[in-house]
């Protein structure tokens, strides 16, 4: 499965009509438009999933700096992140005790 980033979409886009433009130049099977969640509006990118390598690659050839609903386009295969590790927590040990001195009752 090839992912591939669609940035600069307009804040108004409909997952149907980027749908509809990018499978024009290859097979694609699933897409998500990345949205605010207080507002509903596309934060102007999206992710789109390709089973083929040779369609992420006629689909980026073709729509990279293409114009899309008044707003040139971003096309390119996305970066797989691994997922983070969560820091370990600090063990109690005398470097985390105060240097304040203690006072005498």
């Amino acid at each position: 499965m090839n992912k591939l980033f669609v940035g600069g979409l307009a804040d108004n886009i409909q997952e149907m009509d980027l749908a509809i433009f990018v499978s024009l130049h290859g097979k694609i099977d699933t897409i998500k438009v990345v949205r605010d969640r207080a507002t509903g509006k596309c934060k102007g990118y999206a992710f789109i999933e390709v089973a083929s390598l040779d369609d992420a690659k006629n689909i980026i050839s073709m729509l990279n700096g293409e114009t899309f609903k008044g707003n040139v386009i971003t096309v390119k295969l996305s970066e797989e992140v691994a997922p983070k590790k969560p820091a370990p927590k600090p063990r109690p040990t005398d470097a985390f005790k105060s240097k304040r001195p203690r006072l005498q009752r």
